[in-house]
């Protein structure tokens, strides 16, 4: 077994941490690691994080929860239901600037999420990007293209938009957050504000969005060779 802080070749996770540098994280973020934010930030009072270990061999976080990119952490709550284990990072203040408690997804690297993730096959995360012109379409990014793809059919047969490419979000670069399980091909969905909004407030389309995720994960997991 892998201890804390090792990556699936055997390299320590602040050496993938430092190769990932400079890719994927926002110019603006205030934050390029977890050390950065609790040195400054209080927990409790501007974030909290909760690892739930299910032994599961999936894992659902939302990285940017709470009020960083609202919606996600109910989302990802959802999609876990009671079975696959669940991370959730939170930013505990409303209409906080976004770029003041986000860390890029090649970086983030809090203690309890690196343990939990890499010990799951699959990795699901949940986003928010904001609307731009398309305040319908779910992003799909991954390493993972044969379960982004799945991901991508289950959400279009409960009538909702998806893409697994086209976008400027690939999530293709090994250190992504999704693409940090045994499996090393996870799905990021990167879900726009509005429609965060709109299946917050619907609990029948929740069930809907997050059976989907589920249907198409299970099924992955079922296929020989993958579990």
């Amino acid at each position: 077994m892998r201890a804390y802080g090792e990556g699936h070749d055997g390299s320590s996770w602040e050496v993938v941490m430092k190769q990932a540098r400079g890719f994927g994280q926002k110019k603006d973020d205030q934050y390029t690691s977890f050390t950065e934010l609790e040195a400054h930030e209080k927990r409790g009072i501007d974030y909290d994080f909760s690892a739930l270990d299910r032994g599961s061999a999936v894992a659902i976080v939302a990285p940017h929860g709470g009020w960083i990119e609202y919606g996600t952490s109910q989302l990802a709550t959802a999609a876990a239901g009671d079975d696959f284990s669940l991370y959730l990072f939170e930013g505990l203040k409303p209409k906080r600037p976004h770029r003041e408690l986000h860390i890029g997804s090649e970086y983030f690297d809090e203690k309890q999420f690196v343990q939990l993730v890499t010990k799951a096959q699959i990795v699901i995360g949940m986003h928010g990007r904001a609307d731009r012109d398309d305040p319908e379409t779910i992003w799909l990014r991954s390493l993972g293209k044969e379960l982004r793809d799945a991901i991508g059919l289950a959400l279009e047969a409960a009538d909702f938009k998806a893409i697994t490419s086209g976008h400027r979000l690939p999530g293709e670069h090994k250190n992504n957050i999704c693409n940090r399980g045994i499996g090393r091909a996870g799905v990021q969905l990167e879900l726009p504000k509005t429609l965060r909004d709109a299946l917050i407030a619907n609990a029948e389309r929740r069930v809907l969005f997050s059976g989907a995720v589920r249907k198409a994960v299970l099924e992955h997991l079922g296929k020989p060779g993958i579990a």
